[in-house]
């Protein structure tokens, strides 16, 4: 019998059946969060909001929508022109995508910098790893759908680095072919994995909330809730600062999609695709561009490729090679400096992803792409043997209530449970 209460005769009936009330008002009224979180916590809940306006305006312009290699850049181009409010879903959708990466890298640096992948949030870093994953296979397949020339060639130069692997390179390729070349079959095929993908990353999304319900939230001073005192309910606090943040965020997601609607995209892609003209520079869209510059940082096809997985498969030991046992950036000033380092890295590598290969170009890109792996491989494991972090509050409470500062008598713990 569930213990949830309510005059409703209706919502008494539904929830003594299915108690999806009582699960909603555990989850998201009464859920304790720690009552230090900063805005630097909205964009996992923006990320949220910016998948549901995928998926909804997804549907809609599949529904108009033509996966086939004679009518799908007209079919698009209908849709701009002839459908009612067909231009503004388009925009919602082109320039979602990048919203959504801005969002979901916002949301895992903020991660790094935090440790938020420190144990017992493991799994729970490795569900979000994995939603990244598919975020970029669903994005890739979508920027194939419009059948303009970048579109065209950037399936063509992405699906062939599959050949790189030996044995199964060339049936993979094939495969996602769907025969000889990129064609008509190829095109059906990724119009039904994009359709597809993303109510995948939603029930991903849902086991990444499960996963956080259970081991709690993270905070900005990395400590575990120590006493009820520590936490506030979820609503209606954090309820009206993540609405305000989707506030912010609309202003400056719908300026671009009425002022400047084609701002991420590729002037190439206006163009029908044509297999017979290739572009004079082939490039990804700007959310690949870090690891399209490691993918040409290494001369060889097979290492390259595998440098590129490789720099997102790290990502899934970092609970690992990060030895500190302080889980916040706040309190490892030697970390800081290196952070920041690795941002100015990711950077750099996104500006040598953008511009044609040249010898400077490409021995930046080497530089880059070596302190990447540098930084998760060899800095991050050496940090936490040699660096000595600041002291932490006692509680997650101190702090605010001695006006912000750190805790009066407070002493170092750098054994603190990660």
């Amino acid at each position: 019998m569930s213990a949830y209460k309510t005059n409703n005769k209706m919502v008494g009936w539904i929830e003594e059946r299915l108690p999806i009330f009582s699960m909603l008002q555990h989850s998201a009224v009464e859920y304790p969060t720690p009552k230090n979180l900063n805005y630097w916590w909205n964009f996992g809940s923006l990320a949220g909001f910016m998948l549901v306006v995928m998926i909804l305006t997804g549907v809609f312009l599949a529904m108009n929508y033509t996966p086939h290699t004679t009518m799908a850049f007209n079919s698009v181009e209908r849709i701009m022109r002839d459908v009612n409010y067909g231009w503004l879903l388009r925009y919602l959708h082109m320039n979602g995508a990048s919203m959504f990466f801005v969002l979901v890298y916002t949301h895992m640096f903020r991660g790094l910098y935090y440790g938020s992948y420190k144990a017992p949030r493991e799994l729970l870093w490795w569900v979000g790893v994995v939603i990244f994953l598919a975020m970029m296979a669903t994005a890739f397949m979508g920027y194939v759908l419009p059948w303009g020339q970048m579109s065209f060639w950037g399936a063509t130069v992405i699906t062939n680095l599959f050949s790189a692997f030996p044995v199964v390179g060339q049936y993979i390729v094939t495969w996602l072919w769907g025969g000889f070349s990129v064609d008509n079959p190829t095109l059906n095929r990724f119009f039904s994995l994009h359709y597809l993908l993303p109510f995948v990353i939603f029930a991903l999304v849902f086991i990444h909330l499960w996963a956080l319900h259970t081991v709690k939230s993270n905070n900005p001073l990395g400590i575990d809730v120590k006493s009820p005192q520590d936490t506030i309910p979820f609503h209606p606090y954090f309820t009206i600062k993540d609405l305000f943040g989707i506030g912010v965020f609309m202003m400056v997601y719908l300026a671009f999609v009425f002022y400047a609607p084609n701002f991420f995209g590729e002037p190439d892609n206006y163009i029908p695709a044509n297999p017979m003209v290739t572009p004079p520079h082939i490039v990804p869209e700007w959310y690949f561009l870090p690891f399209y510059a490691i993918l040409r940082a290494v001369p060889n096809k097979l290492g390259g490729v595998l440098m590129m997985f490789g720099a997102i498969v790290v990502l899934l030991f970092l609970p690992w090679l990060d030895t500190s046992k302080v889980r916040s950036g706040r309190f490892r000033p030697i970390f800081k400096q290196a952070f920041l380092l690795f941002i100015i890295d990711c950077v750099v590598l996104g500006y040598v992803g953008s511009q044609p290969p040249a010898d400077t170009i490409t021995l930046i890109g080497r530089i880059a792409t070596a302190y990447y792996f540098f930084h998760f491989l060899i800095l991050l494991p050496l940090l936490g043997k040699i660096e000595k972090p600041k002291p932490l509050p006692a509680s997650i409470s101190a702090p605010v209530l001695r006006g912000g500062g750190m805790a009066a008598g407070a002493t170092a713990k750098p054994m603190e449970k990660a």
